[in-house]
């Protein structure tokens, strides 16, 4: 198919003679390894239009999804991902089709390519947030009770009053309480993972203050100690609310962006 492009997900490092990429790609493309023996690199694509795809916001999460399944379940089969984010193209050209195109490019690349794989084999991304129930963290302010004590018997507009000062009692409460468990998280959980990268957290509710949003970059041989961290945080108070999920392919710790010939890319980012 020398007309077409190659959509790419992402690299691997000495993928074994004659193995197959498992499962499927984006809306069921047959997925497959483009070698380039003489370096030990090899690309996960599918074959594809040279346009980027592109749609409504429901369509491209459920290739994103995809694209992150296709991904993972080659890190898992070859032991380690060079993840490459949604919609890149590899498009044939004056210098030969698609394949030969990024062949040529991951030999040019080798060692730096090399280097980011060695980094990330064995190794997953997971994402962790942390979050405080705020009404369940203690003020510590005796001035607290006094002020719910005058609530029940006041008139409707000094209870509002009131209620707009206890709020800000338990917010400023929830927020010092934050501070102290952010800190002690992120030295935790700095131990056991290889690197951390900072979020924009999920849509929370009002009633909650955040604590952090992280990625971590978790070697397999550590995920249950990250496990056993969050268990700990989260018993530790009954304020604590903790999202543990993953594993995902290492997007946040490929180092600096990869630019593949004449990649396409669409206006969604991940």
């Amino acid at each position: 198919m020398t007309g077409e492009a190659l959509y790419v997900y992402g690299l691997v490092a000495d993928p074994p003679e004659g193995a197959e990429p498992p499962g499927e790609g984006i809306d069921g493309a047959p997925l497959r390894l483009v070698r380039a023996e003489d370096c030990g690199l090899a690309a996960l694509v599918h074959e594809a239009p040279t346009q980027p795809y592109q749609g409504p916001d429901d369509e491209v999460r459920r290739w994103i999804r995809a694209h992150d399944d296709a991904l993972e379940g080659m890190r898992r089969a070859a032991g380690g991902v060079l993840p490459m984010t949604f919609n890149v193209l590899v498009a044939p050209g004056p210098d030969g089709d698609a394949a030969s195109r990024l062949r040529a490019w991951l030999r040019q690349n080798r060692d730096d390519l090399r280097a980011r794989l060695d980094r990330l084999r064995g190794r997953a991304e997971y994402r962790v947030e942390i979050a405080l129930e705020s009404a369940a963290v203690p003020t510590g302010d005796a001035s607290v009770q006094e002020i719910e004590e005058r609530m029940r018997d006041s008139s409707p507009g000094l209870r509002r009053l009131l209620g707009k000062q206890l709020e800000a009692k338990r917010r400023a409460a929830a927020e010092s309480f934050a501070d102290e468990l952010h800190a002690d998280a992120r030295r935790r959980l700095g131990a056991v993972a290889e690197d951390l990268a900072d979020r924009r957290a999920a849509a929370r509710r009002p009633e909650e203050t955040e604590v952090l949003s992280l990625a971590l970059l978790v070697h397999d041989d550590e995920v249950d100690n990250v496990g056993l961290i969050l268990s700990d945080l989260q018993e530790s108070h009954p304020a604590v609310r903790v999202r543990f999920l993953g594993p995902w392919p290492p997007y946040s710790f490929t180092g600096d962006e990869l630019a593949t010939p004449d990649a396409a890319r669409a206006a969604h980012s991940r």
